[in-house]
C-alpha cells in the first residue's frame, strides 16, 4: 500500500488485444527526525503499472501532482542493456486497487477502483423523499431493529 503524488502525466495505451495499461510514477514523502532532532523529508520515486479499467479511470480523473492510494504487488523486470550488454532489473507496483484522493473539483474524487470491479464507488444518496439512505421511501426507519 502506498500513497504519493503523481509525478507525471498519464499516458495510456493498449495492448494488442485491446487492454488498456499505464505507467506512473509515484512520490512517496516520509518525515523523520535526525540526530538533532531535526526534521528531515524525504522522498521515493516509485513505478507503478495499472492494467484495464483501473488504468482508463486513472487517466481520466488523476495526473500530474494529484494524491493517489495504490494497493498492489511488487514485481522484477529484468533485461539485457543493449548499450552495455550487461543484465538490467527494475522493482516496480503492479496495482490490484487505487483510490483517488482529493476534492471532486480537483479531479480525485475518493472513489474506489480496481481491476475487476471497472466502476467507482458509488456515493449513497438520499431517497427522492429526502430522508437518509437509511429509510425506505415508505419513511420507516429500517435500523429500528438494531440495539446500538
Amino acid at each position: 500500500m502506498l500513497m504519493g503524488n503523481v509525478t507525471r502525466d498519464i499516458e495510456l495505451r493498449y495492448t494488442p488485444k485491446g487492454t488498456a495499461v499505464a505507467d506512473i510514477g509515484l512520490a512517496v514523502n516520509r518525515v523523520r527526525s535526525g540526530d538533532n532532532g531535526e526534521k528531515i523529508e524525504e522522498t521515493t520515486f516509485v513505478d507503478v503499472t495499472l492494467w484495464g479499467r483501473t488504468a482508463e479511470v486513472a487517466n481520466q480523473y488523476s495526473g500530474k501532482g494529484k494524491p493517489l492510494f495504490v494497493e498492489g504487488r511488487l514485481q522484477t523486470d529484468s533485461w539485457d542493456d543493449k548499450e552495455t550488454g550487461k543484465k538490467r532489473s527494475k522493482l516496480k507496483v503492479v496495482a490490484d486497487n487505487i483510490q483517488l484522493m482529493g476534492s471532486p473539483r480537483g479531479g480525485g474524487g475518493g472513489g474506489n477502483q480496481n481491476q475487476q470491479g471497472g466502476n467507482l464507488a458509488p456515493q449513497q444518496q438520499p431517497s427522492q423523499h429526502g430522508g437518509s439512505p437509511a429509510q425506505s421511501s415508505g419513511g420507516v426507519d429500517e435500523n429500528d431493529d438494531i440495539p446500538f
